[in-house]
């Protein structure tokens, strides 16, 4: 099973060479990226909000519409890990036997080589092209425009988009292809052999999502991509008179370079970071954390707006499942097993529960996705029945996924995952289930 947003997020690192490479661009764009990780983190410095319970609701509201197809959120994920995957096997394939003495820090590095330019070049303009299609589908285009890509970039580009759009000129354009990286570029593409670009490892792991029919009309929109956002890149190196000395300076806070050995900095960059993952996935977020936000706070406006009998009702059916002096069962993660407890305050999501048999040292607030009732009236030999909430396993995420019961057969039991759509719902063994 793919990650959740919420996973992406999380798992996003507070720092590493990929946070240090955005930061040290910064002075291209001042005070437009921060490395925004967590994601209710993330919804609190992104809509201001600091009430746990609209909090959860933005929370459950984006993990929603994450996984509807419609929406084309986890389709423009995939695209961005997609061709940072295959930009990273690329740069790792361009290994042969030199010497990086002067690169300093990276001395242990003696093998590292540039990518070819032709090479550099179709990895720079995919990476346009990818951000197009990604544009569009989150923007409800129905087909890739390049020039309303452009227009947006130049108009609207800002946070962690346009720090990737930045970090695409000066570590995939200057830094490995001189300041004359757009001439270069338009030169090797005009003269470049169709198959040289077709079978490219990245144009092969991109391929299916680019528009066309056939390889012709595939490059056909390669090329007007870079040409509808040559005048953006070209303004940009104008106005801000970035170099491949000033990058290589502002990375030196971290990588000591010589000047002549930038290409080869700019090898080991690709081998070792994932800026387009990063801040896509960030960018993403952004965006459906507005969306859930404006749609939440849509529905808290419908409920204050019905009659108070009907408020206090629905608040009344939705706490009395779990409500104070309850018995429960509370998962613990370390364990990785269930504990009975008592419930003995209630707030909003939250509950504060006392492990039976053990002291009030114990007690502790758990959250809703980590208790279950145990008033069943009948349950199989296993212990489970239809409608119960468990704890399911995923060999290849390595972690617990909450999920209902909503068929069993024999050994078998249908489930539902909590914060998913019936998409992914499916048949797992008792072995899989907790």
């Amino acid at each position: 099973m793919d990650k959740s947003i919420i996973q992406l997020i999380d798992e996003l690192p507070n720092d590493n060479i990929t946070v240090k490479v955005l930061n040290a661009l910064d002075y291209v764009a001042p005070g437009q990226w921060q490395n925004l990780v967590g994601f209710d983190n993330s919804i609190r410095a992104i809509t201001g909000e600091t009430d746990a319970k609209v909090i959860q609701r933005i929370r459950d509201r984006a993990t929603s519409l994450y996984h509807d197809p419609q929406q084309g959120y986890q389709a423009a994920i995939k695209l961005y890990q997609t061709i940072d995957k295959a930009d990273t096997a690329m740069a790792t394939a361009a290994l042969a036997n030199k010497v990086g003495e002067k690169i300093g820090f990276l001395s242990f590095l003696s093998n590292i080589t540039p990518k070819a330019d032709l090479t550099q070049t179709i990895d720079l303009v995919l990476k346009i092209a990818v951000e197009i299609i990604v544009f569009c589908k989150l923007n409800g285009i129905p087909q890739p425009n390049p020039q309303e890509f452009a227009n947006s970039l130049a108009n609207n580009y800002q946070d962690a988009s346009l720090i990737r759009m930045v970090a695409l000129v000066c570590l995939d354009g200057i830094l490995p292809l001189g300041p004359d990286f757009l001439s270069k570029i338009q030169g090797i593409i005009s003269g470049a052999d169709s198959n040289s670009i077709t079978q490219n490892p990245v144009f092969l792991a991109v391929n299916s999502s680019l528009p066309g029919n056939n390889p012709t009309d595939k490059l056909g929109f390669i090329n007007q991509g870079f040409n509808a956002v040559q005048g953006w890149m070209n303004n940009l190196v104008t106005k801000t008179g970035i170099t491949p000395q000033s990058i290589s300076s502002h990375l030196g806070s971290f990588i000591q370079i010589a000047d002549d050995n930038l290409d080869f900095v700019a090898a080991f960059l690709d081998q070792t970071t994932n800026y387009f993952e990063h801040t896509g996935i960030q960018s993403v977020a952004r965006r459906l954390i507005l969306q859930a936000h404006t749609l939440v706070k849509e529905e808290i406006k419908q409920e204050t707006a019905q009659p108070i009998q009907n408020a206090s009702s629905a608040v009344k059916s939705d706490t009395s499942q779990y409500a104070i002096n309850k018995k429960i069962e509370v998962w613990d993660e370390e364990e990785e097993d269930w504990y009975q407890a008592t419930i003995e305050k209630v707030q909003d999501d939250q509950f504060f529960i006392n492990y039976i048999g053990y002291g009030s040292s114990h007690n502790e607030w758990v959250g809703k996705d980590d208790i279950r009732t145990t008033d069943y009236a009948s349950s199989d030999a296993n212990g489970y029945a239809v409608g119960k909430k468990v704890k399911c396993w995923s060999d290849e995420e390595e972690t617990w996924y909450t999920a209902t019961i909503e068929k069993i057969q024999g050994n078998q039991y249908f489930i539902h995952y909590t914060g998913y759509d019936s998409s992914y719902d499916e048949w797992v063994n008792s072995d899989d289930i907790c």
